[in-house]
């Protein structure tokens, strides 16, 4: 496994998502490590420097949960403050089932936590919703996207999905694929060149694979969780979302967060934050902010 610290003092554990790497959390690492604590940011497996295992059933919330309290166990730390982006917030969640235990409080971003529902796997729930075309269905066919991604300069795929201020539900039309996505705009401000170029490099030498693989694993996952359904998460909980991010306009899922549903199954939410005109990327889009949100949380505890 290959991770990032900076930092001495207690330690804050960032979960990247996809298509993302340890690099996400640049900003947070320096900032926050200024304040005084550990900061550590994996490359979770199947990304960047750590091992990829090819098989997607190597990739269940099982497997990334294990592999950070063997990184825990590894560095001999007891606890630390969880702190989740995207596919890194779905981990966060498990992690708070399966090792409550192991976490002092949880900054979680983009994903709200779902209830796993025993009766509708989360695939065949996305593919009910938004159809064949939706990302999520479109990755499960293990070589299919693969061919497609690398038709397309991963710098133009990463600068696309980064700079994306659209809310709508992403769907990949299979008669255009991925080889038909638009130009990406210029890049904001808030990414650089050599930003968008760790990125890109990183992933034109590993391929996308690890990263799909997740999404692949997502209904055995389900199938794993069966003991836990119904178990409510019991750490304390700070939630933060741009109004501009497509996990935010999944179907229902305002409703959820904001009409009792959340806090029903998160009993100690303490905050949900809404950030203004920010899209799905907002560690990186809001990096001051972000990181002054964390520490006004974790320095609770």
């Amino acid at each position: 496994m290959h991770v990032a610290s900076i930092g001495s003092g207690p330690v804050i554990l960032f979960l990247h998502g996809f298509p993302e790497l340890w690099y996400s959390w640049r900003h947070q690492l320096l900032s926050l490590s200024s304040l005084g604590y550990r900061c550590v940011a994996p490359d979770l497996r199947g990304y960047g420097d750590t091992d990829a295992p090819p098989s997607a059933a190597s990739y269940t919330v099982f497997h990334i949960v294990g592999d950070l309290v063997g990184l825990l166990d590894a560095m001999g730390v007891d606890q630390v403050y969880l702190v989740g982006h995207d596919w890194g917030a779905v981990i966060a969640w498990s992690f708070c089932q399966l090792r409550p235990d192991r976490i002092k409080a949880l900054v979680n971003m983009s994903v709200a936590y779902q209830p796993r529902n025993p009766k509708v796997k989360p695939v065949d729930g996305f593919r009910a919703l938004y159809g064949d075309d939706y990302y999520i269905c479109r990755f499960q066919e293990p070589g299919e996207i693969e061919e497609d991604l690398a038709q397309v300069d991963p710098a133009k795929l990463i600068k696309r999905w980064l700079t994306s201020r659209n809310p709508k539900p992403p769907c990949i039309p299979k008669e255009i694929g991925l080889r038909g996505i638009p130009d990406p705009p210029p890049l904001p401000s808030w990414i650089s060149e050599d930003d968008l170029n760790y990125f890109a490099s990183t992933f034109k030498k590993t391929g996308f694979t690890g990263g799909l693989n997740y999404y692949r694993a997502w209904d055995l996952s389900w199938e794993l969780m069966a003991p836990w359904t119904g178990e409510k998460i019991q750490v304390a909980v700070k939630f933060i979302v741009g109004d501009l991010d497509t996990a935010y306009h999944i179907h229902g899922i305002k409703e959820y967060i904001h009409n009792g549903g959340f806090k029903r199954d998160v009993p100690s939410l303490q905050e949900v934050v809404v950030m203004e005109g920010v899209a799905h990327f907002l560690n990186q889009e809001k990096p001051e902010e972000i990181s002054m949100h964390i520490y006004d949380f974790i320095k609770k505890f």
